[in-house]
This record gives structure tokens, C-alpha cells and sequence, in this order.
């Protein structure tokens, strides 16, 4: 469908700097959504709960969180850069051991079948380590294992992954902004 969105993922490592990425793209004026996995387990840690990915809602969570945020997104414009998506969701459910819940099997259903994202996404390749923070605790192994099953899971989607190697951050905005429908 796509009918005149143009919706690009960036996804990979935890710690490979899409985040900062996604903030660079947004001070140059594109409209951004946030990764929703990092506010939802900020939220559920400051109600008490120190490791909310254990919870079994988990992931559902996170999948409603960014199906609400990709629709808030449409009123701000119709090129946006997305920090993950749900096939990334898929991803985390896949690396813990889970299978999708109702929340987030509804949703892959309805980007599959709508084509929510771009066919291109952006593989933002690690920078060579990963800094521990509340939200995100792995290390750095177990974030290129991590990383491998969102390749994975892309490509098994039918995406076209575009390789964003570890570089300065205007050398990897100039990768991505090549490739960017006009």
C-alpha cells in the first residue's frame, strides 16, 4: 500500500547509536518516532518492577506502544524515520524465547498486509560496544547475537537491508539520507 507514506526503519544492535541517528534526522527537520521498548521499560521500572522484558505482556506492550506512536507520526508528516518497528518487536520476542502475543501477532499482520514500511531499512552496524543503562542490559556479545535475529527477522519479511557501518555520525546520516525516496 504505502500510499504516499514513506516510513524507514533503522534497527540492529542495542548500543549501535540509532538513537542518536534518529536525533540527528530530527534536527534536520524529518519526522522521527521513538523506540517505544526503552519508554516501556522505563515506565514499568519507575512502578517498581526492575526487569519488565521478563513480564509476560512484555512485548505486547511494547507493540502497542508503537502502533500508537506510528499513527500519531501520519499527522506530522509523510517521510519518517522510525528507531525499530514491530518486525523488530518480533526480534526481542524471538531472542527471549517467546512467541508473539495477540498485540504484537495483529500488528506484524497488519504491516505485512498494509506495507507499513518501506521495503529499504537501514542495519545501523554496532560501534564496537554497548554501554549498560537501566533499559538495556546486555552486553556486548549478546548484542550482536541480538542483532543477527533482526537480520534475520528483515529478511524473512522481505526487506532490503542497507548496511549503516560504525562511523562518524554525519558519515552515517549521509548513508541513510542517500537513501531516502524524495
Amino acid at each position: 500500500m504505502l500510499t504516499g507514506w514513506r516510513r524507514y526503519v533503522l534497527t540492529g544492535a542495542p548500543g549501535a547509536g540509532k538513537t542518536t541517528l534518529v536525533e540527528a534526522l530530527r534536527r534536520q527537520g524529518h519526522v522521527v518516532v521513538r523506540e517505544a521498548a526503552t519508554d516501556v521499560i522505563a515506565a514499568r521500572q519507575a512502578q517498581g518492577c526492575a526487569e519488565p522484558w521478563r513480564e509476560p505482556e512484555f512485548v505486547d506492550a511494547v507493540a502497542r506502544l508503537q502502533h500508537r506512536r506510528r499513527i500519531a507520526a501520519d499527522a506530522r508528516g509523510v517521510l519518517q524515520i522510525h528507531d525499530r518497528s514491530p518486525l523488530c518487536t518480533l526480534a526481542l520476542a524471538c531472542h527471549l524465547g517467546r512467541e508473539a502475543g495477540p498485540d504484537l501477532s495483529a500488528e506484524l499482520e497488519r504491516i505485512t498486509r498494509q506495507r507499513i514500511y518501506q521495503q529499504v531499512v537501514f542495519l545501523i552496524r554496532p560501534l564496537g560496544f554497548v554501554t549498560r543503562t537501566a533499559a538495556r542490559q546486555i552486553g556486548y556479545a549478546e548484542s550482536l547475537v541480538f542483532a543477527r535475529v533482526h537480520e534475520r527477522v528483515y529478511e524473512a519479511y522481505g526487506h532490503r537491508l542497507i548496511d549503516v557501518p560504525a562511523g562518524p555520525v554525519d558519515e552515517r546520516i549521509a548513508l541513510i539520507q542517500k537513501h531516502l525516496a524524495p
